[in-house]
């Protein structure tokens, strides 16, 4: 952490209402850096974000005002609730909805310059016709499936699709698009298989540009980055593969308050299901945050396996015992008393304990470690 940014965190923990258990610090020049690496990394490729699930949890219109400092001009989010949302603070943005057209929503997407991710031949139909009808040639991607087997036109679908090109003349078909599978492990086949399969489907739908990597994807050869890029998890500090050190900054500080230091016992054990023991007399930092709030029960200590760890300063401080749905305890015999009073901050996640790292403990990803930061922080946007 810089002198500057570990400044702007110290008045942020200064100035937080004493009501806040938790205070997640987001730092935006970090997230546009991490845009601006992925951006690099795409070399020619035009670079979208994806920001769904509320910008990964970190908060839509702060994380796209920081985004739109930079050059990201079009967007991915899942859901059409999310674009329409998304559409009220970015009116001249290009936005997809990977989820594809639902039923009957066409009107809204057209009303309010939002672009589906056609997923089947029923979705194209359906989106052809209203445009056909309308007499308004609407923008669209369509997306193939190339080894997902979750969303997208299948092999079949795809030759049906291009042997009826009258389909596609009512609208204008703006991207073609697939998902690797594997990319966060670069040197594995599938990316390969992947790549030829999609090769072969656009080859039928000649003159479209094409879009295939997600943040792992743009770390991959140069073949693969296409026309458009969709970056999303290193944008917001994840590590998008297999690989250690990441390329990515972290952009999320989370910490927890102190609501209590209690003195422990040796032989004592600590939280429920009395699943560790104390193996000495120690000092315990009674933490006001838990799984209610995205601090995984996962990460909970036992005595057969330790969990993760929080730090003041540069001490390090073990969790003890569960996690539960308000409260965490940690091992704060060696840190110096006069840095663990009730009322002060256990650094949760940050530099130390990265979300990759908290993600390990838990037994699941960056991805989920983000998306599940609860909603009971005290949030503050450093922009320095």
């Amino acid at each position: 952490m810089d002198t500057g940014f570990s400044e702007a965190v110290e008045r942020a923990l200064a100035a937080a209402p004493a009501s806040a258990n938790g205070v997640l610090v987001i730092r935006l020049p970090a997230l546009r850096r991490n845009y601006r690496r992925a951006a690099e990394a795409s070399l020619k490729a035009e670079t979208a974000a994806v920001v769904k699930a509320d910008a990964y949890g970190l908060g839509i219109q702060p994380v796209l005002t920081a985004l739109q400092k930079e050059t990201a001009r079009t967007f991915f989010v899942a859901t059409l609730d999310e674009a329409l949302a998304l559409r009220t603070f970015a009116n001249d943005a290009t936005i997809y909805t990977l989820n594809g057209l639902m039923p009957g929503t066409s009107a809204v997407y057209r009303d309010a310059r939002l672009r589906p991710v056609l997923n089947s031949l029923a979705e194209v139909e359906e989106w052809s016709a209203y445009c056909r009808e309308h007499e308004a040639r609407l923008p669209a991607a369509i997306q193939f499936d190339t080894g997902m087997c979750r969303v997208g036109l299948e092999p079949e679908a795809a030759d049906a699709l291009a042997a009826r090109s009258e389909l596609l003349q009512p609208f204008r078909p703006a991207v073609l698009m697939s998902h690797l599978v594997r990319a966060d492990e670069p040197m594995h086949p599938l990316n390969e298989v992947q790549f030829k399969r999609f090769e072969a489907v656009t080859s039928l739908f000649p003159g479209i540009a094409k879009s295939l990597v997600n943040s792992a994807g743009c770390l991959l050869r140069r073949k693969y980055h296409l026309d458009l890029a969709r970056p999303g998890i290193a944008i917001y500090g994840g590590n998008p593969q297999k690989v250690e050190p990441t390329q990515f900054e972290p952009v999320v500080w989370l910490f927890g308050r102190i609501v209590q230091v209690r003195h422990g016992e040796k032989g004592f054990t600590v939280g429920y299901g009395a699943t560790e023991t104390l193996k000495r007399d120690s000092r315990i930092a009674t933490v006001g945050v838990g799984y209610a709030d995205g601090y995984f029960r996962g990460v909970s200590s036992s005595d057969a396996k330790p969990g993760a760890v929080g730090h003041i300063g540069e001490h390090a401080l073990p969790l003890i015992g569960r996690v539960s749905m308000d409260l965490t305890t940690f091992d704060a015999t060696d840190v110096p008393e006069a840095l663990v009073h009730r009322g002060g901050f256990v650094e949760l996640l940050g530099e130390k304990t990265t979300v990759d790292d908290l993600a390990r403990h838990a037994g699941t990803i960056g991805y989920e470690v983000l998306t599940s930061l609860g909603r009971r922080y005290h949030r503050v946007y450093v922009d320095e």
